[in-house]
């Protein structure tokens, strides 16, 4: 299994989720983050929560087959892209298992 974390500018999101969903891949998370990358756009200023950062992103979550994450990524990447600087950014790991909080299951078992 593979973990996707793709950090995405806010107005790309929604076409990201769309083609993921279109695509099957159903299941993710998406958190609203700020992010203090290289790229530091003129005006920015610091958050009022954090005092570091000036950059708001999503971050979308997924886990699928390992056979899977490059059409994932090649979906992220088409979508989440801008003409502007500092589209984001997107990590790949392998997950060892997963298990289900209720029952304590390995999801391992099921082959995602």
């Amino acid at each position: 299994m593979k973990e996707i974390k793709a950090f995405i500018k806010p107005n790309r999101i929604q076409k990201v989720i769309d083609a993921l969903t279109e695509n099957g891949f159903k299941s993710m998370t998406l958190s609203q983050c700020e992010g203090t990358g290289a790229f530091k756009a003129k005006g920015a200023r610091p958050s009022l929560d954090f005092h570091v950062t000036d950059s708001p992103v999503v971050k979308i979550e997924l886990v699928c087959q390992n056979e899977e994450a490059q059409t994932a990524i090649e979906i992220i990447l088409k979508n989440g892209k801008t003409n502007e600087p500092a589209d984001g950014i997107i990590y790949l790991s392998n997950i060892e298992d997963a298990f289900q909080i209720k029952t304590g299951d390995s999801l391992k078992k099921y082959d995602l």
